[in-house]
């Protein structure tokens, strides 16, 4: 018995990850927005994942789409730091929702960590994108030096507004799959001890 739910778990991360990939391929960019900043729905099949599984099988999916997709597409800079930024994306998305809806087992739970996730995603990725993503690019892409100044005005008139629009977008993809895959979730889901 527990062989086959690790055996099951081990193919559904990997079809996850696939699924994931294939969502990631599909993205497109938002109008008034730099068009290196793309909306994609990679993270649903992610969230599905950490729900059924946990945390780390989450991660992984996003880890492995993002290694998929990096192989497949390359990085303008030979280094994948928009791979990473999309990892770090995920995760500051995916695991607020899991912790919020592991400590309030609703629908109410659920929503309130997918609040919480956008909120965090945007927040960390402002940061991220402050202090290293940005400049990473300057450096590697040869964008020219950006002051701190021109730093900061890219992330409070881009890098934030979109983060809060990209969660609320996958916020609400994701609630109404889910309305349509709770019984199957739950059914799925391993026996909690």
């Amino acid at each position: 018995m527990v062989k086959d739910q690790k055996l099951r778990r081990f193919v559904a991360i990997g079809m996850f990850s696939s699924i994931s990939y294939i969502l990631m391929l599909l993205n497109f960019p938002l109008p008034g927005f730099p068009a290196w900043l793309n909306i994609d729905f990679s993270e649903v099949p992610a969230l599905v994942a950490t729900i059924i599984y946990g945390p780390v099988s989450g991660i992984v999916v996003v880890l492995i789409k993002n290694i998929l997709d990096w192989f497949m597409t390359g990085s303008e800079t030979g280094i994948p730091i928009g791979h990473i930024a999309n990892l770090v994306a995920a995760i500051s998305y995916i695991l607020p929702t899991y912790l919020i809806y592991k400590k309030i087992s609703s629908k109410k739970g659920l929503i309130v960590g997918l609040i919480a996730s956008t909120i965090t995603m945007a927040v960390v990725m402002s940061f991220m994108n402050y202090y290293f993503i940005l400049p990473a690019y300057s450096v590697l892409a040869n964008w020219g030096a950006m002051s701190a100044a021109e730093t900061r005005a890219i992330v409070t008139s881009a890098i934030l507004p979109f983060n809060l629009i990209k969660g609320v977008v996958v916020t609400a993809v994701f609630l109404l799959l889910f309305s349509k895959l709770q019984v199957w979730i739950n059914k799925v889901a391993p026996a909690k001890v």
